[in-house]
């Protein structure tokens, strides 16, 4: 075999080793990320109204089922209302809890709200996830996110705790708690964009050309008639 074919044998080698770690490399990182509790979708403008979050629990384990998931709602920035959709096979418990700031609403001053969602008598197994949804009825408009910190409850007794606050410019934590990212609301979205040029600035730049453009004419108009004055005086002087 010559070393010319040697060589291209070599390199191929190399590029199939490369893919194949590159490949296994990418499906650890999502296989990772999947066996997260998350919160979909992962963002709301800042006090949306009747909207849907569903939060989607895998199994990570390989002989056991998930029998109980539970959901703390935070408290410092509440949801006023909160509505538990039927999961087949699952029954839902909802807890209120005294709030330490009543925060008023259009229906009126709210002094409790949901403060955990807890669904058991059903399973998840493994190699499986389930779709926990809720409706709620307006988001809190003076906070950038909301952590929804979650327990995970297995049938051999394990309890996996997702409660850890992913912070910005910090690697992601080993159990981080599904997060909800609030984003600017629509008016507010409005106030901060770029002020369009004002008229009055337009309104004073046509005047301003308007006014050299007749100054312009005048001037002609003077120079035209001093020449004709001159023309007539050199006619009169001639014999």
């Amino acid at each position: 075999m010559s070393p010319k074919h040697t060589t291209l044998r070599r390199a191929l080698r190399r590029t199939t080793l490369v893919t194949t770690f590159a490949a296994a490399g990418l499906l650890t990182a999502a296989g990772s990320a999947f066996a997260h509790v998350t919160v979909h979708p992962d963002s709301y403008p800042k006090g949306a109204t009747d909207g849907t979050l569903t939060f989607r629990v895998p199994n990570e384990e390989d002989n056991a089922d998930t029998t109980q998931v539970q959901v703390f709602l935070p408290t410092d920035h509440p949801i006023p209302s909160v509505l538990v959709t039927p999961e087949p096979g699952w029954t839902a418990q909802v807890k209120t809890t005294k709030l330490k700031n009543p925060i008023k609403t259009d229906d009126g001053t709210l002094n409790e709200a949901v403060s955990q969602i807890t669904w058991t008598k059903g399973k998840i197994e493994p190699g499986q996830y389930q779709d926990f949804s809720v409706a709620f009825g307006q988001l809190p408009d003076n906070t950038e996110q909301l952590a929804f910190k979650t327990l995970q409850t297995y049938s051999d007794g394990k309890v996996v705790r997702w409660i850890e606050e992913p912070k910005a410019g910090q690697a992601e934590p080993e159990n981080p708690a599904p997060v909800l990212k609030l984003t600017k609301a629509a008016d507010e979205a409005a106030s901060s964009a770029p002020a369009a040029p004002k008229a009055s600035s337009a309104a004073a730049s046509d005047s301003t050309t308007r006014a050299l453009g007749i100054a312009g004419l005048i001037a002609g108009v003077l120079g035209i008639g001093t020449a004709a004055i001159a023309l007539y005086r050199s006619r009169s002087t001639r014999p």
